[in-house]
Parts: C-alpha cells; sequence; structure tokens
C-alpha cells in the first residue's frame, strides 16, 4: 500500500470512529462489555430487538479466509474487515456485545444445509436457486466476476474460452464458466480461494474466474504475479443469507438497510476494500461474453 493509500485508510478509520464516539454518547447505553474487535459502530445501541440463536452475541456464519472481508484466517483471531464489522454494527444496535464467529464450507451455507446461526456473510451472490432453500436480505454491494490471470500472460475476453480455468466451488462464477463462457476445456472447481490462485500461480490453471471484490486483494497480496485483466457484469448483488423461515428477517433487513442509507457500510468499503486492495473495481475493464467489446 501506498504512504498516500495507508493515509486514506487512517483518515476513513478515524472518521468512522468519531462517528462511532458521537454515537454511542447519543444512545445513552452502558456498553462495556461489548466487544467488536477493532471495528468502529454507530447508531443507537440497543435500538432493533433480535432473537438471537446464542444469548448476547450475533453468530454469524462465514467462509474463511476471506481477506478484506473478514481479516483473520480463524474465527478466534477475526477483528476486522467489511463484513465482519458490518455484523459487528449489526450487533450493536440490536444490543448484543459480541460477534460469534463459524466458518463453514462455502456450498454448505449457501445450500440449507446449515442451521442454528442468526445470518451468514461471505460474498453471498443472491440468487433465484438459492432463494429457494434460505431467505435473503436486501443487496448491500453489487456484484461481477473478475478475471484473475498470471502476470505476463495474454488471457482476454477474446480467447479465455481456450484456456484451463478455475472456479470457486458452489459459487455463481463456477455456473457463470460453465452455462454461459463453456469454455473448450474442463473447467477446475477449488473447495478454497488460496488453493485456487496457487493453481493459477504454479501453472495448472490458466486463469481464474471469481468475484472482483475477492479477487482485488491477491494482485497485493502475491506481489504483482498475478494481475486482474477484465471483469464480468452480472446485475446481481451480495446479501446477508439467513436461515430458512428465520424470525429475525425483517429485523435485521431494516437494520441493513439503516447500515445502507446512513453511509455506514460506504465507510467500511472505504476502509477494507477499496483502499487497502489499491485498485478501483470501477477501472477495470468489462468483458462480453461473446468478446464483441
Amino acid at each position: 500500500m501506498t504512504r498516500a493509500a495507508a493515509a486514506i485508510v487512517s483518515l476513513a478509520v478515524s472518521v468512522a470512529f468519531i462517528v462511532a464516539t458521537s454515537a454511542c454518547d447519543q444512545g445513552g447505553e452502558d456498553t462495556s462489555n461489548a466487544h467488536y474487535g477493532d471495528c468502529p459502530v454507530s447508531g443507537h445501541y440497543g435500538e432493533f430487538r433480535l432473537s438471537p440463536e446464542t444469548a448476547g452475541a450475533l453468530t454469524v456464519r462465514t467462509t474463511l479466509p476471506a481477506p478484506g472481508w473478514w481479516n483473520g484466517d480463524t474465527p478466534d483471531s477475526i477483528k476486522s474487515g467489511y463484513e465482519y464489522c458490518m455484523a459487528a454494527n449489526i450487533a450493536y444496535r440490536s444490543g448484543l456485545d459480541r460477534v460469534k464467529v463459524e466458518n463453514a464450507p462455502f456450498p454448505d451455507v449457501v445450500s440449507g444445509r446449515t442451521k442454528d446461526f442468526d445470518l451468514a456473510l461471505a460474498q453471498i451472490t443472491i440468487t433465484p436457486e438459492r432463494s429457494k432453500v434460505a431467505e435473503f436480505s436486501p443487496p448491500y454491494l453489487s456484484s461481477t466476476l473478475g478475471v484473475l490471470i498470471r502476470d505476463g500472460e495474454k488471457i482476454d475476453e477474446g480467447n479465455i474460452r481456450d484456456v484451463r480455468i478455475g472456479v470457486a466451488e458452489g459459487t455463481t462464477g463456477e455456473k457463470f464458466v460453465e452455462k454461459r463462457l463453456r469454455p473448450t476445456k474442463p473447467v477446475t472447481p477449488f473447495a478454497n480461494d488460496p488453493a485456487m490462485v496457487t493453481a493459477l500461480e504454479e501453472g495448472r490453471i490458466d486463469a481464474v474466474v471469481h468475484d472482483t471484490t475477492i479477487l482485488l486483494a491477491y494482485p497485493q497480496k502475491r506481489e504483482s504475479r498475478v494481475r486482474l485483466v477484465g471483469q464480468y457484469r452480472t446485475d446481481q448483488g451480495y446479501g446477508a443469507l439467513y436461515p430458512k423461515g428465520s424470525p429475525d428477517k425483517d429485523e435485521l433487513d431494516r437494520i441493513i438497510r439503516q447500515l445502507i442509507d446512513d453511509g455506514t457500510l460506504t465507510k467500511l468499503s472505504a476502509v477494507y476494500l477499496g483502499a487497502a486492495f489499491g485498485q478501483d473495481p470501477a477501472k477495470i475493464p468489462y468483458f462480453t461474453v461473446d468478446g464483441s467489446s
């Protein structure tokens, strides 16, 4: 990260913490027992009422690792990140003093096979198929599919069908590649993102098609051995997933809409996604499926 980017992050965090302090004062609640890692929280403590799975805690399912979204490799080590701090703000506004993080395989989370949690935040794209087995919040972030390749390679929308593509198992990226791109070579699914990117670096696959906002982290982490060359529009968004029939859906929806409307999620995105990754997703070229653009 450049000094300028670091300064932006520092300023954004400072502003967020000022907002949080002011909000706590306005709320007039004693939150001395609250634990939200390094996350700034805002709004009014206990404004909303949930019936949580664990008393005093918001139980959140995710799939680790997910740098930028959940900063840490294990549930106990998570202290920051866009979705973790989103959960922290939900907990705070619900009068819950901590976030209980539970790690689970992504296919299990989106298939409705896991229970006993309040919500899942794992960069989950809202789809009609998933909505049959789970409930979703309003979308909180737009979703596109990025194309990651090895630095020095020449892969674009015109020849991507003829290379070996890796995808994350059980994701919309996997379905997009198989149903719309229809590559001429076998598609390789991976159980986790680091294994998929390592396979790309080692030459076992030639390209990765996965959520742009997830892939943004890797050119920074991998010292320019990989780079994002394009993205596909999907007209879809990320949503919080609730167990089917969740009694808290309406209340959680209200909290998430409030986080969107009052700018909390925009601040979290600036701190944990945009400035941290050093690349503006809007400046990545858009590919079309037929390669005509």
